[in-house]
């Protein structure tokens, strides 16, 4: 197996080196079979052996990540999660402008197509949108209505930035079910890093699950990819430019809440004292 190969590989290389301790990184985790229980296997051999060799596990599915820990590794990790590249990340990396990364978002396998806009837009909605919900959420959950779920990240996407009652949301899809189904499927985008529902702060655990949600992307160039207007277009336009501003600002803030492990919420209720 191959993580086994490089698992021995590190072991003696610590040794020959005569090393305190070491490190071995094992990225794309989630593209081999059974990754968890390789880990878990050697994970125990080095703790019963006393071997100083700490691990990294990376995977770009969380969904994939997430299950193999909770079935196979639990008690055995510390979660860390990495969000999408900030404005700071693509300026130094690629030369981003502020406008920019407003409309491109944080997608570093896409700079490269930022001066032909539609090719940027497909390559954003066909191997990046696509790819996550086939792959990342279709294949690891049970879905009974899949096209539902795909029109509700659609209508997130187009109403980023803005709340709407559940009933609403209804109203907007076709063999929609209940208000139950909906929450769920908005609950497993989140988990794929593509869109969320936020909740309006209140001190009363009741309201804020009762209260409608904001839909947020987690990356701005999830609304500019399906939008049939260009960037220049939408940027000559302010009150429509300023979606997109909100809608980065509030990336941004989702991003940072999941990195530090916090709560984000929309607004402040009034407390009665």
């Amino acid at each position: 197996m191959w993580i086994r190969q490089q698992w021995e590989r590190a072991r003696l290389l610590l040794q020959k080196e005569g090393a305190s301790k070491g490190l071995l990184v094992i990225d794309e985790a989630q593209k081999i079979d059974n990754w968890s229980e390789w880990v878990k296997r050697e994970w125990d051999t080095d703790t019963q052996n006393r071997l100083p060799l700490h691990v990294i596990i990376l995977g770009s599915s969380r969904l994939l990540l997430h299950k193999g820990l909770s079935e196979s590794l639990a008690g055995r990790f510390e979660a860390s999660y990495l969000g999408h590249w900030s404005y700071a990340e693509m300026r130094d990396a690629f030369g981003f402008e502020a406008d920019q990364y407003v409309w491109f978002g944080g997608y570093p396998g896409a700079a490269a197509l930022v001066q032909e806009e539609e090719r940027w837009k497909s390559y954003v909605s066909a191997a990046l949108i696509e790819a996550s919900i086939s792959k990342d959420v279709l294949m690891l959950t049970q879905v009974n209505k899949p096209a539902l779920m795909k029109r509700l990240f659609e209508l997130g996407c187009q109403f980023s930035g803005q709340m709407l009652s559940y009933t609403k949301i209804l109203s907007q899809l076709q063999d929609a079910g209940n208000t139950t189904t909906l929450p769920h499927y908005l609950d497993l985008l989140h988990q794929a890093g593509l869109l969320s529902g936020l909740q309006k702060f209140s001190p009363q655990t009741v309201r804020q699950r009762a209260s409608s949600p904001k839909f947020q992307v987690h990356n701005s160039a999830l609304l500019s990819a399906q939008q049939a207007l260009s960037f220049e277009q939408v940027r000559a336009e302010p009150t429509e430019w300023g979606r997109w501003v909100e809608s980065a600002v509030g990336a941004h803030l989702l991003n940072q809440s999941l990195s530090f492990d916090l709560e984000l919420y929309t607004g402040v209720s009034a407390i009665r004292k």
